[in-house]
């Protein structure tokens, strides 16, 4: 790339955001200069308008730069439409079908999980959950095994301080380093669980939709009940049930020539 006078500021920016997109993590200043050719002040001109604007968060302690909820929120808009959902509709139905719970397609919206899609059997339970409502994604095993997928770095910057950590009921991270912990262990198991983190009595586990660089588009979850007394957890996992939802996962991300775990 040449001089800033020969490249107009948007294709820059948009370069930028490219660049970011396809690193696993944050990048310097002077690195994102180096691999585009730009100079250093054009960068950090750059840089300024991208933050301002939401789709790049600066992490000063590590001077560091990394993509912004803005970012993402553009890309779930993107995802809103009719494909995915099109392409979803089946396999949550034969989901339904086969294990007899609710099943949901999520996304990540800032720090909420957005549901795009609700596939109910044919004696549904009361749940909060319906298309269009959001909830707290720290708090869901489809906003959790999509933040799992995501650099510790964007995580943080997702959930900066403690009144990020909305809780509808007992259970669920209360912090950073407790959403951490979990991440880390769900992350390892492949799956993510929700018990009774957003409604008494009943469970959730659910498994990422991954694009073409692996990157957490979506979530498909289920959801049923279970009753478990006390403020913590029972800790059951549910490999049983969370076998069909990571294959049908697995299929959303085959069809979206996304790239699948190992």
């Amino acid at each position: 790339m040449g001089t800033s006078s020969d490249v107009p500021a948007l294709r820059r920016g948009l370069a930028i955001l490219r660049m970011l997109a396809a690193h696993a993590g944050p990048q310097s200043a002077a690195a994102i200069a180096r691999q585009l050719d730009l100079p250093r002040s054009t960068t950090y001109h750059l840089l300024a308008e991208l933050v301002a604007a939401g789709f790049v968060v600066h992490l000063p302690d590590e001077r560091r730069y990394g993509l912004g909820i803005a970012a993402f929120e553009l890309g779930s808009a993107y995802l809103r439409h009719e494909p995915l959902e099109r392409l979803a509709g089946p396999i949550l139905r034969e989901l339904v079908d086969a294990q007899g719970h609710t099943a949901h397609l999520g996304i990540l919206h800032g720090n909420e999980s957005l549901y795009l899609i609700k596939e109910r059997p044919a004696r549904p339970e009361t749940l909060v959950t319906d298309v269009g409502v959001r909830l707290p994604a720290q708090l869901t095993a489809s906003g959790r095994c999509m933040l799992a997928r995501l650099p510790r770095a964007q995580v943080r910057a997702l959930f900066p301080g403690s009144r990020d950590f909305v809780k509808r009921t007992a259970r669920g991270p209360r912090h950073l380093a407790d959403l951490r912990r979990l991440l880390d262990h769900e992350r390892r198991q492949g799956w993510s669980v929700e018990d009774g983190f957003v409604t008494p009595g009943f469970a959730s586990v659910a498994y990422p939709v991954l694009d073409h660089s692996a990157h957490p588009i979506a979530a498909i979850s289920m959801t049923f009940r279970h009753v478990c007394e006390g403020e913590r957890p029972c800790g059951e996992q549910w490999p049983d049930l969370a076998e069909p939802v990571r294959d049908a996962a697995r299929r959303l991300t085959a069809l979206i020539r996304g790239r699948t775990e190992k």
